[in-house]
C-alpha cells in the first residue's frame, strides 16, 4: 500500500510586496536551515520577485514527485506554489474528486492534491481535508500568500508582519534566521512563558503570532486578512449511550486504518494506559489483517523504576507491567528504551531540547526523556501513531473529575489542589508585581470561556463539563501537541495521533458529559469502545500521567548545577530572578530534591541558558 505523504517537514518564508527578493537565497536558505531536523531527506527554494519559499523535507514516499516547493501550472504558467507540512489522510478521495474536475496529476503526492485543491477551492480548500498540516501558497496571478494550519492545531505555524509583508516559518527559529526579525521578550511574552495557559495567536517573541487551529491567514498588497474556517460548535447529541460506544469505535478503526498507511517503517508509542494502548490494539488488528504484522510498539522507561516504585497522588502504578500485558496480548514487537539519570542529565541534550522548543517552556526530565526516547524510535520508524489527545476529548485528566477544580473560575490544570509549579516562585518580588501573572490567567480564562458554544438552554454541570472540555481542546492540548511536535521533528520523527481526527473530536464534545461517565469512571466511552481489544489489567487501569524520573540523584544534580550558576560572577537572570531566593530554596532540608522544588530547578536553568545562548532582549 502507498501513500502520497510529503511526510513531517519544515516549511519557511519570506514575501515583500516592495522588494525584489530574488536576490535574497542566501536568507531563506540560512531559515530553511535551521530546520535541517524537520526535514533530514532533502531541501528546496523557489524565489520570484516578491516571495521566497523554502522547505524542508521528511520524505514518506515518492521521494522525486514530492520534492517541494511545489509549482502547479495553469495554460502553460505557474498558478500557485506550496510549501507543505503534514499528511492529509482523505487525499485519495479528494484526488478523485478533483480528477473528476478535469485536474490532471503528475505526481503519486498528497501534496499535489493539496495544491490542486487550492486551485479548485481557493481557501476553502481545508475545509476538504482530513488530516494534520500546516502550508503555505503563494499565488503568482494574485500575488498573494495563504497561511492554513488544520483544525487543531497539530503542526505548528508562525508569523511574523513585516511593513511591506511577512515572514512565516514552522518554528520561530526559522523567523528569527531573518535579519528583520527581532529577538525580543516583552512583558506580555514573560506572560506567556509563565502562565501555561497557551493563549491562540501568541507567538511569545514580540511581533511575532502563531496562525491559529482552524484558521487562514491571507497576506495581499492591501494588508492581512485571517479568518477561521473550523472551530468547535455545540450540537444535539441524538444517540444513546450504545450506539455513541459504537460510533466512537466505529471512527477509531476508521481512523486507525488511515494513519497506518505508510511506506516507511511505522510503530506505536505505549505507555500501557488506555489511549495509547487502544491504538497500538488497533493498529496490530488492521496490520494483521493487512499481512503487515506485527505492530511494533516502543515504550520508555527509567532504570529502576518499577522496583522503586512508590504511588503517589499522580501516578499509582508504573507503566512496564501494564505495556508488557498488551504487547503480549497483541502480539507486539515491542521494545523498552530505558534511561537513567545520566541520561537525562547530559547537558547536549538538554541544549538539544531547547533547541527544539525555541522556548523555555519545557517541563525539565519528562521533555529529555521524550526527546531520547523518539531519537532511539527513530532509529527504527520513520512514523509512530500516539494515544496522545485522548485525555483531552474523553475527560481523563484527574482534574475533571474533581469538584473543587470544576467549579474554580480558572483553568481546571491550575486549580488549587492540581500540582503545578513554575520559575514564577524564584522571581524578584518588583517583577512578579510587574507581570500580575493572576491577572494575566484570569483575563486568558475570561477569554476563552467566552468562546465557548453551548445549546440553548443548557445550564449546570453539562455546560460546565462543556467548558472544561473546551478549555481543553483549544488550550491544553496545544501546549501538549506542540511539544510532541518538537520532541519528534528534532529527530526527524513524524507522529500521528489518531484522537485529533475532527470527527472523533466533534463527535465526542457534543456528547453529554453523563454520557462520557456513564460507567462512573474517567474516560468511560473509550473504555467500553475498546473492551474487546484489551487486557483486564489495561482495560480497569486508572490514568497514569507521562512518567518522570524517581531517581534523588537527579533533583541533587540540579540542586548542584543551580548553586553553582548562582556563585559564578553572572549570576542567572538577573533582572529577573531574586537569588536569595534560590539559596533559600537550596538551603531548606531536601531542598531541590522534591518535585517541586526540581520543576521550578529545571525551569531556571532552561530559562538563564535560554537568555543566554539565544541572544533575547529583555525589554520589561
Amino acid at each position: 500500500m502507498t501513500f502520497g505523504g510529503s511526510g513531517m517537514c519544515g516549511i519557511c518564508g519570506w514575501v515583500d510586496f516592495e522588494r525584489d527578493l530574488r536576490d535574497a537565497g542566501d536568507i531563506v536558505r540560512a531559515m530553511v536551515e535551521t530546520m535541517a531536523c524537520r526535514g533530514p531527506d532533502d531541501e528546496g527554494l523557489w524565489l520570484a520577485p516578491h516571495a521566497a519559499i523554502g522547505h524542508r523535507r521528511l520524505a514518506i514516499i515518492d521521494i522525486a514527485g514530492g520534492r517541494q516547493p511545489m509549482t502547479a501550472e495553469q495554460d502553460g504558467r505557474p498558478a500557485a506554489v506550496l510549501t507543505y507540512s503534514g499528511e492529509v489522510y482523505n487525499f485519495r478521495e479528494v484526488r478523485r474528486e478533483l480528477a473528476a474536475r478535469g485536474h490532471a496529476f503528475r505526481t503519486r503526492s498528497d501534496t499535489e492534491v493539496v495544491l490542486r485543491a487550492y486551485l479548485e477551492w481557493g481557501e476553502d480548500l481545508a475545509a476538504h481535508l482530513n488530516g494534520m498540516y500546516a502550508f503555505a501558497i503563494w499565488d503568482t496571478s494574485r500575488e498573494d500568500l495563504l497561511l492554513v494550519r488544520d483544525r487543531m492545531g497539530i503542526k505548528p505555524l508562525y508569523y511574523y508582519p513585516t511593513p511591506h509583508g511577512v515572514l512565516f516559518g514552522s518554528e520561530p527559529k526559522a523567523i528569527l534566521a531573518n535579519p528583520l526579525a527581532e529577538r525580543v521578550l516583552d512583558a506580555d511574552g514573560l506572560r506567556e512563558l509563565l502562565a501555561f495557559v497557551k493563549t491562540p495567536e501568541h507567538g511569545v517573541f514580540r511581533g511575532m503570532y502563531e496562525v491559529r487551529p482552524g484558521q487562514v491567514v491571507r497576506v495581499s498588497p492591501e494588508g492581512m486578512r485571517k479568518r477561521r474556517y473550523w472551530r468547535l460548535e455545540a450540537h444535539e447529541h441524538p444517540d444513546d449511550v450504545a450506539s455513541t460506544v459504537k460510533t466512537v469505535r466505529g471512527l477509531l478503526e476508521d481512523i486507525t486504518a488511515r494513519q497506518l498507511v505508510s511506506d516507511v517503517p511505522l510503530c506505536t508509542l505505549l505507555s500501557g494506559g488506555l489511549d495509547s494502548s487502544t491504538i497500538t490494539a488497533l493498529a496490530a488488528r488492521e496490520l494483521k489483517d493487512q499481512g503487515r504484522g506485527p505492530v511494533r510498539s516502543f515504550a520508555v522507561d527509567f532504570t529502576g523504576y518499577t522496583e522503586n516504585f512508590t504511588p503517589d497522588l499522580d501516578r499509582a502504578t508504573p507503566d512496564a507491567p501494564y505495556v508488557h500485558d498488551l504487547a503480549r496480548h497483541v502480539e507486539a514487537e515491542h521494545t523498552d528504551i530505558v534511561l537513567d539519570s545520566a541520561d537525562l542529565l547530559d547537558r547536549s541534550v538538554r541544549a538539544a531540547v531547547l533547541r527544539a522548543r525555541d522556548l523555555p517552556i519545557g517541563v525539565g526530565d519528562m521533555d529529555t526523556s521524550l526527546y531520547l526516547l523518539f531519537r532511539a524510535v527513530r532509529a527504527h520508524s520513520t512514523v509512530a501513531l500516539s494515544g496522545e489527545s485522548a485525555d483531552e476529548v474523553f475527560g481523563g485528566y484527574r482534574w475533571f473529575h474533581d469538584p473543587d477544580a470544576v467549579a474554580a473560575r480558572t483553568f481546571p490544570w491550575l486549580s488549587a489542589g492540581t500540582p503545578h509549579t513554575t520559575v514564577e516562585r524564584l522571581f524578584r518580588d518588583d517583577v512578579l508585581h510587574m507581570l500580575d501573572i493572576p491577572g494575566y490567567r484570569a483575563g486568558s480564562y475570561r477569554q476563552a470561556i467566552a468562546e465557548v458554544p453551548v445549546l440553548a438552554g443548557e445550564t449546570g454541570r453539562e455546560r460546565r463539563m462543556r467548558e472544561i472540555g473546551y478549555l481543553h481542546l483549544t488550550r491544553f492540548v496545544q501546549i501538549l501537541l506542540d511539544r510532541k511536535d518538537r520532541m519528534s521533528m528534532a529527530n526527524g520523527l513524524e507522529v500521528r495521533v489518531p484522537f485529533c481526527d475532527h470527527r472523533l473530536v466533534e463527535y465526542v464534545f457534543n456528547t453529554p458529559w453523563a454520557m462520557k461517565t456513564f460507567d462512573g469512571r474517567e474516560k468511560s466511552l473509550l473504555r467500553a469502545a475498546a473492551a474487546d481489544l484489551l487486557p483486564g489489567s489495561v482495560l480497569q487501569r486508572v490514568k497514569s500521567p507521562y512518567p518522570t524520573t524517581r531517581d534523588p540523584s537527579y533533583g541533587l544534580a540540579l540542586r548542584e548545577e543551580t548553586r553553582a550558576r548562582i556563585r559564578a560572577e553572572d549570576p542567572p537572570c538577573p533582572r529577573l530572578i531574586d537569588q536569595d531566593k534560590v539559596l533559600a530554596m537550596l538551603d531548606h532540608p531536601g531542598g531541590g530534591t522534591g518535585q517541586a522544588c526540581r520543576s521550578a530547578l529545571e525551569r531556571l536553568l532552561q530559562l538563564d541558558s535560554w537568555l543566554r545562548e539565544y541572544r533575547v532582549r529583555l525589554d520589561i
